[in-house]
């Protein structure tokens, strides 16, 4: 069984155009996201279509909660670009996609041959919460054993990371419209998943980021946002915007010793 996993698409429809037909060519049978689908970038309408085109597997991201729903806006208050940014969103956005991102649940699992894979954005309850995956190999498998799964993938943060966990994994495939870690991207996780072992493919597909940074100026959306997408990081300006990823090195894939 072979699964594609992406995450944070954040309305750059570019970006997911390239990851989605990259997957394909790598033979991925499923393709699950954990969420935010808008935010940040300046086609949330044709993002939403082409995930739902393409049968995609989602989750609640905590910026597709925050336009689904009035009482996430009053939960996670924010200002700076993020704010800015969604309060345009909810101006373009079509009724018929605010109705999807309604329909999308917090937290989903599929059936793989070694276990249940379970997927969710921020947390299993939240969206808005971060679930920290750089923690001890026994840990990590505590946390395999209360979610009942084998294999545990959340997003948020932006930045790739995976574990191996003897036959179990923790993975963040980081983020297909906005990465940082450093390099710009479309960010994207490979699982060819057998009953007794997973193989995990990390990677990031080119894409023309400034045609795409071009959009976010044209709509009239801040340019610091079109700064990170073409370099891979925040500018210090807006870090304080987005919930910084750890120092850690994410990109190191950590194996059980």
């Amino acid at each position: 069984m072979i699964v594609g996993i992406i995450s944070d698409v954040h309305a750059n429809i570019i970006a997911l155009e390239a990851v989605l037909e990259e997957l394909k060519m790598r033979g991925a049978e499923t393709v699950i996201c954990l969420g935010d689908l808008v935010g940040y970038g300046p086609a949330p309408n044709e993002t939403i279509d082409l995930v739902r085109r393409e049968s995609v597997l989602c989750t609640l991201g905590a910026a597709d909660e925050r336009i689904a729903y009035d009482f996430a806006r009053r939960k996670l208050p924010r200002r700076g670009v993020a704010d800015e940014i969604l309060e345009w969103t909810r101006e373009v956005i079509e009724p018929r996609h605010v109705h999807f991102l309604q329909t999308l649940p917090v937290q989903q699992r599929i059936h793989t041959p070694i276990g249940r894979l379970r997927f969710f954005h921020g947390s299993p309850d939240d969206p808005s919460e971060v679930l920290n995956l750089d923690l001890d190999p026994m840990t990590l498998a505590r946390m395999l054993e209360r979610h009942r799964c084998a294999i545990l993938a959340s997003g948020s943060t932006h930045v790739p990371f995976y574990r191996k966990l003897g036959n179990g994994l923790v993975v963040n495939p980081g983020s297909v419209g906005l990465s940082l870690n450093g390099e710009p991207g479309a960010d994207y996780a490979l699982l060819t998943i057998s009953e007794d072992k997973i193989d995990v493919h990390m990677d990031k597909v080119e894409y023309d980021f400034a045609a795409v940074a071009f959009d976010i100026v044209a709509w009239g959306l801040p340019s610091m946002v079109a700064e990170a997408v073409q370099m891979g990081h925040l500018p210090e300006r807006m870090e304080a915007d987005l919930e910084a990823p750890p120092k850690r090195d994410h990109n190191e894939r950590a194996d059980e010793d």
